[in-house]
């Protein structure tokens, strides 16, 4: 486990946190853990649904990535915001700093951007808010967090029947659907060959998932994956029209109609009990009659971080 004591920026380059109690939580509750805590986020300053303006928001990234005591940049939350800031981060000083940016969700372009800029790594984790800062955190959630950026790999071990035995490896990228797609096009979609593909989300209609993944695999990307993993898919409601067309029906479509394996099982997405796994790092996937293993490697440890300058 990092015995040294860690610096920790809080930014929200996304939405503004729902309840101030949970920034002030989950500040507590990492400096309990031992963390060296630098809260770049002014509640205060929030603009609309925003965590502050959009100059104000890219302000708090460019002082975490010029903070010399820290080695974490962690997002307050989700929600949207993130898409509007591409174009201004300085994503080769963020890789150069060596600091890892830890969200998911929205987050999820963020991930993306700085793959595709740079071919730095960063984690899909949990953030501040609505994980630390809930009056009762999932511990699961904040000790898989702990142990993966421990390294030096992390090994996710699902149990779940129904999916296709597979062995692959490739590079594991993926998180929220939406935000995937929507950089489909931009030069912040990073090209990723042989790749193991993870997604999940929120609130979406299966039709809406099914429309989704097709637009990726009409684009090419899923082609040039090894296999295509499912998170959380939840929220939704379904309607008396959809006449017993479901998640289930849909994924039936899908694995006939995909290129490439199909898995489901994965506890990411929005939920509580959540694993935490590194945008960009090396897997090895086997699924068998029992559930799926993904052992990750060659990612960027807490270590590692703490070595930069």
């Amino acid at each position: 486990m990092i015995t040294q004591q860690i610096g920790i920026a809080i930014v929200a380059p996304a939405g503004q946190a729902l309840d101030p109690r949970a920034v002030e939580r989950g500040v507590a509750r990492l400096e309990q853990h031992g963390c060296l805590v630098h809260n770049y986020y002014e509640h205060g300053a929030a603009h609309q649904r925003f965590g502050g303006s959009d100059e104000g928001r890219l302000a708090q990234l460019q002082a975490a990535i010029a903070d010399p005591d820290i080695q974490l940049i962690m997002a307050v939350r989700g929600g949207y915001g993130c898409s509007r800031l591409l174009p201004q981060i300085d994503y080769e000083a963020l890789a150069a700093s060596g600091k890892l940016v830890v969200g998911f969700s929205d987050i999820t372009a963020i991930h993306m951007a700085l793959m595709a800029r740079t071919g730095a790594l960063s984690y899909a984790g949990p953030m501040l808010a609505v994980d630390f800062g809930l009056p009762e955190p999932v511990q699961f959630t904040l000790d898989d967090f702990w142990r993966c950026l421990s390294g030096p790999g992390h090994l996710i071990s699902e149990s779940v029947a129904g999916n296709p035995r597979i062995q692959e490896e490739g590079r594991v990228w993926g998180g929220n659907l939406a935000m995937v797609v929507s950089l489909l096009g931009t030069p912040y979609f990073p090209r990723i060959e042989d790749g193991i593909l993870w997604v999940e989300d929120v609130a979406e209609h299966p039709y809406r998932v099914e429309r989704l993944l097709l637009q990726l695999h009409h684009a090419g990307v899923l082609e040039r994956q090894r296999a295509l993993v499912l998170g959380d898919f939840s929220g939704y409601q379904l309607a008396p029209n959809d006449n017993g067309y479901d998640f289930a029906s849909m994924l039936a479509h899908l694995r006939a109609t995909l290129p490439i394996p199909v898995l489901t099982g994965l506890s990411f997405g929005h939920i509580a009990r959540r694993v935490t796994i590194p945008f960009g790092a090396q897997g090895r996937l086997v699924s068998d009659a029992e559930g799926f293993r993904l052992a990750l490697s060659d990612y960027p440890t807490l270590r590692s971080a703490s070595a930069q300058p």
